[in-house]
């Protein structure tokens, strides 16, 4: 068994490749559901699960030399999947797309201090 998760356990991949390495992260998942009323019912008679929502914040992403040389951008990323690599398990949010990117540092600088994407699905594998 693996110890804790280091920045090196937490990336950004892209096509199969590691393109960039995280700090840290905080996720958020959301579900929508619906009640279902029966015509003299006083309360709902079911709940229908809804979509599930993805959103996760990333802290400090750094660029892996062969992301720069291929002239990867965050701001022209989509379609990527974030990695998070547990002791026990892998945690895959794949399908992203960033909503938010915050930028502090110095002039091209290959860090991006704060990134918030959207994912279309979080699967969990065994690791």
């Amino acid at each position: 068994m693996k110890g804790f998760p280091t920045s090196a356990d937490i990336y950004l991949e892209l096509d199969g490749r590691k393109i960039a390495v995280v700090q840290s992260y905080r996720a958020k998942a959301a579900k929508s559901s619906k009640n279902i009323e029966a015509f003299g019912e006083s309360e709902p008679v079911a709940t229908i699960e809804g979509q599930k929502s993805y959103t996760v914040e990333l802290t400090r992403l750094y660029a892996t030399d062969t992301a720069i040389s291929d002239g990867i951008d965050f701001y022209n990323l989509t379609d990527f999947s974030l990695v998070i690599c547990k002791p026990d398990r892998k945690v895959i949010y794949s399908g992203c797309e960033w909503s938010g990117i915050q930028e502090d540092g110095e002039l091209n600088a290959t860090v991006a201090e704060r990134v918030t994407l959207t994912a279309a699905r979080r699967i969990e594998t065994t690791a």
